[in-house]
């Protein structure tokens, strides 16, 4: 049947019951159990127990099966979270009742009392005494066993995945005990949960181009936020020693398997701790977040195991992109020739890598690390000691000028995780911030703007600081197997359909 065809039965349906004097949009039920609580309670409970207790229960959920054979009827009723059957014969329900089942689609919406009983085949059974409609499925639903096979549909229309999919509504749930996973772990720390402003008069704390909006009472434009790193740090100097801020960001960039405009971090700063100190607390929050989501400190993200429990890889930036590149080269490659502009740009043309030719060292070297190492990162790695140009916040290392104390965990071949030892140096910052202002004047979208107000906190004093981002959507990626970030956010950006 055409889905046109489909379409219109339904409705005919609908204006039927009308007819019949049936509510076709009630506005409450009430239930004495859930499908989830139904099944949760009885599942193990035996036939013969059942049928000597005589349990009742009145509860809802949506048609995800009818099958007819003869008077025996039965109908699979769905909460989102378990399944039921239920049974209806006609000389068990009124009339009337009887009536709305014989107009009942899959998709439909119904609330059932009946008694527990098992089948012939020992299945968990509602024998119907009641039917009620809740609402009638107006479109026709995709067939169970094929479920949803149109990745663009799944993501366009969520709540069409949710209702088939019991494995797409099984990622939201762990991604659920990731977020409230983290609070507990952070709470327990006495890191204090706060909010900074979504919109922001500077785009600050990442290098990355911005969403652009405009207030009409203040008459300014002011940019979503790319990052709540300068806010919470600004609240580090004003006494708060531990802050955190479960926090969506939004960033002008293209959008790939690991890239979504709109995305969740956990972002987190600790006054007196170092990014030392950092790669043990992540090590051991991971280990306990994982844990409490999936059950185990081990996930499979195909066709990789990797393991989250505790101690994890290090690998110094420049030292690893250095004896890798040797490897490729076949020759060996020196940490002067990554310090100097034309030596590292030398290095990466040689391995294929395509650099701009006023590119600085820093940041080419950055890119061949990447093109090297990235995707070979499999198990919990912290790639630690940044070059200075590619991380205007963090603090340099005390004997080298050219490298900051920073981190970044990889897992899965792709970053996790960025942390620092934060820069607390006005004069620095300043400096810092000039040499951003030089790449924007360059026509660098991403370069960063100048903060004045920030320099300011930082001249009534920021202790020393680490700080660090973890991406939720990102390892809930890991924790679900889900090769794209658009499989674990519930609304991803999408194109406009053109109609």
């Amino acid at each position: 049947m055409h889905e046109s065809d489909q379409i219109a039965q339904r409705r005919a349906k609908l204006q039927e019951l009308e007819q019949l004097g049936v509510a076709t949009y009630p506005h409450r039920f009430d239930q004495t159990h859930t499908v989830h609580a139904l099944v949760q309670a009885y599942s193990t409970v035996d036939g013969p127990t059942l049928d000597a207790r005589q349990i009742h229960g009145v509860t809802a959920g949506r048609i995800l099966g009818v099958r007819t054979f003869g008077k025996a009827n039965f109908l699979v009723l769905s909460d989102g979270l378990a399944r039921i059957q239920v049974y209806v014969r006609q000389d068990s329900v009124t009339a009337r009742d009887f009536d709305v089942f014989k107009r009942l689609d899959f998709g439909d919406i119904i609330g059932v009392d009946g008694r527990l009983f098992r089948t012939k085949t020992d299945e968990l059974t509602i024998w119907a005494s009641r039917i009620e409609l809740l609402v009638k499925c107006l479109l026709p639903l995709p067939e169970k066993w094929h479920g949803l096979q149109d990745v663009e549909i799944r993501y366009r229309q969520r709540y069409l995945d949710l209702i088939v999919s019991t494995s797409s509504r099984r990622v939201f749930e762990v991604r659920s005990r990731v977020i409230n996973a983290m609070r507990r772990f952070m709470d327990a720390r006495d890191f204090l949960e706060v909010e900074t402003p979504m919109m922001q008069s500077v785009a600050g704390g990442a290098l990355a181009r911005p969403f652009v909006t405009h207030h009409n009472a203040l008459d300014i434009d002011l940019f979503l936020r790319i990052a709540p790193e300068l806010y919470l740090k600004r609240l580090v100097v004003g006494g708060m020693e531990r802050v955190y801020e479960i926090n969506r960001n939004f960033r002008n960039e293209g959008i790939s398997t690991q890239h979504n405009p709109e995305f969740t971090m956990l972002e987190f700063y600790q006054a007196y701790a170092d990014y030392q100190s950092l790669m043990m607390l992540t090590e051991e929050m991971l280990a306990v977040v994982v844990r409490e989501a999936t059950g185990g400190t081990e996930v499979t993200f195909d066709p990789h195991r990797i393991s989250f429990a505790p101690p994890y890889r290090r690998l110094a930036l420049r030292q690893a992109a250095a004896e890798r590149a040797g490897e490729r080269l076949g020759r060996l490659v020196t940490d002067e020739e990554l310090r100097s502009a034309t030596g590292a740009q030398a290095v990466a043309r040689q391995l294929g890598l395509d650099v701009p030719d006023d590119q600085g060292a820093g940041k080419t070297t950055q890119a061949i690390f990447e093109g090297l190492w990235e995707a070979d990162l499999i198990q919990p790695t912290f790639v630690y000691d940044f070059p200075t140009e590619v991380s205007p916040f963090a603090k340099q290392k005390p004997d080298d000028p050219e490298t900051v104390e920073r981190f970044e965990l990889y897992a899965g071949g792709f970053e996790l995780a960025n942390a620092f030892s934060e820069l607390n140096d006005p004069v620095e910052q300043r400096r810092r911030f000039e040499a951003q202002l030089a790449e924007r004047a360059k026509g660098n979208e991403e370069a960063h703007a100048m903060d004045e107000d920030y320099i300011r906190a930082l001249e009534y004093g920021l202790p020393p600081t680490g700080g660090e981002g973890v991406g939720i959507d990102r390892l809930v990626m890991l924790l679900t197997n889900s090769p794209s970030i658009r499989d674990v956010i519930l609304f991803p950006q999408m194109r406009p359909v053109k109609r």
